[in-house]
């Protein structure tokens, strides 16, 4: 099953420089787990104590995990994964 993970430009460093990364997983917490199993930098980047960090926005075909199952929501052979850090300023 091949996902597609959109990833932001402050992590490119850890895939590449590459947008964007495919994986596998049934699960978003298993399709993260194969990014990191590819690219272990992404580790520091994505994950506080072992979750994702409070200002990583995770979206599945435009849905946000967290109106979903969060880091159980199911994922399909073809899905787009987006991780996307909030954006802060004033």
């Amino acid at each position: 099953m091949a996902i597609t993970i959109q990833i932001p430009p402050p992590m490119r460093e850890q895939t590449g420089g590459k947008a964007e990364v495919v994986v596998t997983g049934a699960t978003v917490q298993a399709a993260l787990e194969d990014l990191i199993r590819q690219y272990p930098g992404t580790a520091t980047k994505l994950l506080e104590n072992g979750k994702i960090r409070p200002y990583i926005n995770v979206f599945v075909n435009d849905e946000d995990i967290r109106y979903l199952d969060d880091m159980d929501t199911k994922l399909t052979d073809g899905v787009v994964v987006a991780l996307i850090p909030a954006v802060a300023g004033g």
